[in-house]
């Protein structure tokens, strides 16, 4: 059986299939496109039918790459960028161009909803998570305010996978791990919480799809479709989910103890729960996920955007890079490095910036400026997985992804820093994976064959045992102290209005 995974995201859509009896993936595509040129500052925004374009070809080129095998694809599945606002009117078309996760300029709309509910603390209390920009929920309350003859066109309101998924389908519908991320979602009732619905206006609540089970099927490949593509009858295209969703599916982060941290330009940490994680700070978001469970995710906007810069002052190549990071000592010689290049959200900085601190003649030099940016970054993700273990979320091990998993000094910081074994996967298409993992899980369950989302990824997610990182207890110590002095920094620049 073959099965295919869509990673549809807001620079390409990627796409792979999965040989469901190896656990190889034998094919691979991807189609690049960019966001909208020439907008306001602060909005993001992308046509709908970019997507569906690089949907088509990558799926199209990966049937020509397994040529007569394409009659063993059982199953589709897709991830998708987050929070995105898919407006549709009478005749299904797009009214408007998408609205991104990326997209800020719903600031005075998010005001707008909190000062209806209490504030943030409000909005916690009765659906889970507070209601930031990148979230659904003011995109819509934008539109009506903005564009009321477009807001007055709108039959339905889809996010981005499941726009995926009408184009595959025809079915209308979403998944409780997207939905979570509209801040429309009670994460506890896994219900619409009516009331925030009617605040925008009470045309919404007949706008949003049915909500349900994030493993049951979306609905059947279209017949035209099918013939286009020359594949079987009755394949089934699943729930699918987000990026950060689908991405803990196919790290196998899919029961209680595994965390999975990306670094990449920004970084993200999630875990899975078997109950919900609602933080009364709003520090961590209370997502639920995409295999019917809850998955906390804490979000830093500063990562790989910190090393490149460290490279790029200095004219380095990677190995360069790795070289210098090896060569300083564990803590830099005490060189903190503030990472808020881009202003922080976790914790909550909007205008921050970044802090060298600590300068002397010994560590005044690239290699400790290196360390100590590395150093940084890690140490503000530990900041979120120290929220984690106040919210009762404890780390057996971390599943390592993004570009910054490929050094190997990286991935023992992280060991250190983190206290907990790392290790990187076998394939860098995460999203992708676990899109068709969630495929596979559907047909099977379709066909009779029980079985559970755990025992399909210790089957079909494969770990680099090579690149495995065992914490050094002394470093932990140093960097448990390191997190502390580095926090308390923050705090005291935070309320001098330094930061």
């Amino acid at each position: 059986m073959l099965f295919i995974g869509i990673d549809s995201g807001t620079q390409s859509t990627k796409s792979v299939v999965l040989d469901f009896d190896t656990g190889a993936i034998i094919a691979h595509a991807s189609s690049k496109y960019d966001v909208i040129d020439g907008l306001p500052p602060g909005h993001m925004e992308q046509h709908p039918v970019t997507w569906i374009n690089a949907v088509d070809d990558t799926i199209e080129s990966c049937l020509q790459q397994i040529g007569a095998r394409k009659s063993e694809v059982r199953g589709i599945g897709v991830s998708g960028q987050q929070h995105g606002m898919v407006a549709l009117d009478a005749n299904d078309a797009p009214v408007r161009a998408a609205k991104l996760w990326c997209d800020t300029s719903t600031a005075a709309e998010c005001e707008a909803l909190a000062a209806a509910f209490g504030g943030a603390a409000g909005l916690i209390e009765k659906a889970g998570n507070n209601i930031p920009p990148g979230f659904t929920a003011p995109k819509i309350l934008w539109l009506k305010r903005h564009e009321p003859e477009n807001f007055a066109k709108t039959k339905s309101i889809l996010l981005p996978h499941d726009y995926i998924n009408f184009h595959l389908t025809g079915v209308k519908r979403m998944e409780y791990g997207d939905a979570s991320g509209t801040g429309l979602l009670n994460v506890g009732t896994k219900q619409w919480e009516r009331d925030l619905i009617s605040f925008i206006d009470p045309r919404v609540n007949d706008m949003l799809p049915e909500v349900g089970s994030s493993l049951a099927r979306h609905g059947e490949l279209r017949e035209a479709l099918r013939q286009r593509w020359g594949l079987p009858a009755g394949v089934v295209v699943s729930a699918g989910g987000g990026d950060n969703m689908m991405g803990a599916i196919g790290t196998g982060n899919v029961s209680p103890g595994v965390v999975t941290v990306s670094l990449g330009t920004s970084g993200t940490l999630f875990a899975c729960a078997d109950k919900p994680v609602v933080d009364p700070k709003g520090e961590v978001a209370a997502f639920c996920d995409s295999a019917d469970q809850w998955m906390p995710l804490v979000c830093t906007m500063n990562v790989t955007v910190l090393t490149e810069q460290v490279r790029e002052i200095f004219a380095w190549e990677l190995p360069k890079l790795e070289k210098h990071v090896s060569a300083a000592p564990a803590g830099a010689d005490g060189l903190l490095f503030l990472p808020y290049l881009n202003g922080e959200r976790t914790p909550n900085l909007p205008n921050g910036t970044g802090v060298l601190y600590g300068l002397r003649t010994s560590n005044m030099n690239p290699a400790h400026i290196a360390r100590a940016a590395v150093e940084g970054v890690t140490t503000g993700l530990a900041y979120g997985l120290g929220r984690f273990k106040e919210l009762g979320v404890t780390p057996s091990e971390i599943r390592l992804t993004g570009g910054g998993s490929r050094s190997a000094a990286w991935r023992q910081i992280v060991a250190d820093v983190f206290g907990v074994s790392v290790v990187t996967l076998n394939t860098a298409e995460g999203a992708g994976l676990g899109a068709a993992v969630q495929a596979a899980y559907v047909a099977l369950h379709e066909s009779g064959t029980v079985t559970t989302m755990k025992e399909l990824c210790a089957k079909l997610v494969e770990l680099d045992e090579s690149t495995r990182a065992q914490p050094n207890a002394v470093n932990h110590t140093l960097y448990t102290a390191q997190l502390e002095r580095q926090t308390n920094l923050m705090r005291a620049l935070q309320g001098a209005g330094w930061l």
